[in-house]
This record gives C-alpha cells, structure tokens and sequence, in this order.
C-alpha cells in the first residue's frame, strides 16, 4: 500500500472547479494575464469571464505570461513541510514556460517532483489531473501513473474555431491581408493543439460546416476508441456553447457533456466568441 504523502500541482490552464480543487486539495499556480502592460494572477485578480469582457470592450493589448518562478519556491518550500514528493502536470511547454519554471523551482527548493509536461491545456489537462489521482487511489505506483498519463496524453484532442481572425492578427499569428481575406470569403479555420503545440487543422466555410467538421472527428475516434466525455469550450459566449453542446447531445446521446470557458493562454490568440470540443481517447 502506497502510505506517501503526495502534492498535486498544476497551473490555471488545468480549467478545475474550485470544488475539485478543494477536495483533492490542488496546488494551482496561476499564470498571469497582462492588459497593457500591466499583470494580473489568473483567478485571483482577473478572472477568465472578465479577461474576455475586457477584450471585447478595450482597444488593449492581451498577452499572457507564465508564473514567476518564485511563486514556485514559495510552494515548493512550503510543500516540502508536509509532503514525501509531488506529482506536477502543467501546459505544454511549447506553449508556455510554466512547466521548465516549475521543474527549477523544485529543484531550487530541494523538493522531489515528478512532472508532466501535457503537451495540451484546458479539458484534457483537466483529465489528466483527474486520472493520475483516481490511479493513484487504485493504489498503483507513482512511476506507473506518470507512464499511463504520458500515454493518455498522446490521445488529447482539443479543437477551436475561432469567430473572427483579428485576434489572431493582433497576436501575430496570421498577417492582415489573410484576416481581410478570409473574412470576405467567410472562412474558418480550425485550430488544434497537438504534440504540444497549434497548428492549422483544416479550413472551411461558414460556422455551420467548422461544428459539423469536429463532430465528423469525434465520430471518426467513436468508431476504434473510447470516449467517454467531451468538453465544449468557449470564449465567453455561452449560448453558443450551450447550441454546440445540443448539437452533440442529439448526435452522440450516450456521452457525457461539459461546457467550460477556454483557458485564456489560447484565447489570448484566438479571441472572444471562440468555440471549439475537446475529448480524450482511452
């Protein structure tokens, strides 16, 4: 029987509810969310909702950043009080430097730390969290449970369809002449993180063939794999959601649903009015 005392640490992009967080007693550090040049901790000074509000009020400039690293050793020095070692599962690292900032920090603070890298964010960290804590209560080994979640996260999918292109001009991810372009034409491109980082799945015309184009992906994953739920995420435009989420309802009635706001590291490029779905094959 394993009798260690074990810490589960993420970061905010992990998307967990505040009651998840309470009764397996998370150890969430957020990232930080700058307006203008000025910070604030994700959760605790700006939430997501306002993040988006803002966004689509203010002329402003978005950007994300990752924690400080000393909000790590603060942590990790606490942590060490009253826990053997601890288990860190944060945003892909080609997305964010959170996960190399916390693997320092623990080695800065002499704290033992077996970390994932999730190669993802949002639902699919969410998934892994809530996995390697239900394996480690089947009590299997902690290097089993890091190998099964190393495994489970080749099988993330996260997908989005942002509702316009200007924010991903903004950020610089497409130029101005395509944003013009494809807001003309009335195209949407469809967006996925994969091996830990974004890339251009497919484009397509209209709202109402991108949604078709990720239930036609989720059915193709039905037909050889297991899903057993799926996220539909959102940048702050609920209605839309919930229309997305009856829409998989009707098509897939034996899955379980979700509806969460999109982790503002994506939405920061993507912008408000982004929908997207999100599952994790077994």
């Amino acid at each position: 029987m394993n009798t260690a005392k074990i810490a589960w640490i993420t970061d905010t992009t992990a998307s967990l509810s505040k009651e998840f967080i309470e009764q397996y007693n998370i150890h969430v550090v957020p990232l930080h969310v700058v307006i203008n040049q000025e910070s604030y901790k994700e959760t605790i000074d700006i939430t997501q909702k306002e993040f988006y509000e803002r966004m689509k009020k203010e002329d402003s400039k978005f950007q994300t950043s990752q924690p400080a690293i000393g909000d790590f050793v603060e942590l990790y020095t606490r942590l060490k009080e009253d826990y053997d070692y601890g288990i860190a599962i944060h945003a892909s690292s080609l997305l964010s430097g959170t996960f190399q900032t916390s693997v320092m920090a623990a080695e800065m603070a002499d704290f033992k730390l077996l970390a994932i890298d999730s190669l993802t964010g949002s639902y699919p960290l969410s998934f892994l969290i809530k996995k390697g804590i239900e394996l480690m209560e089947k009590d299997l080994d902690s290097s089993e449970v890091v190998a099964k979640l190393n495994e489970l996260r080749e099988n993330t999918r996260l997908f989005l369809v942002p509702s316009s292109l200007d924010q991903l001009r903004k950020s610089g991810r497409v130029s101005g002449g395509q944003a013009i372009l494809a807001s003309l034409f009335n195209i949407k491109p469809i967006l996925s993180i994969e091996d830990g980082g974004a890339k251009i799945k497919d484009k397509v015309r209209t709202e109402k063939r991108a949604l078709a184009w990720l239930l036609n992906n989720l059915k193709t994953d039905l037909e050889t794999k297991i899903v057993k739920k799926v996220a539909i995420v959102h940048a702050n435009d609920s209605e839309k959601a919930a229309e997305l989420e009856k829409l998989v309802n009707e098509t897939f009635p034996d899955i379980e649903t979700e509806s969460m706001m999109l982790i503002t590291v994506a939405g920061v490029h993507t912008g408000v009015g982004t929908l997207g779905l999100s599952w994790v094959c077994e």
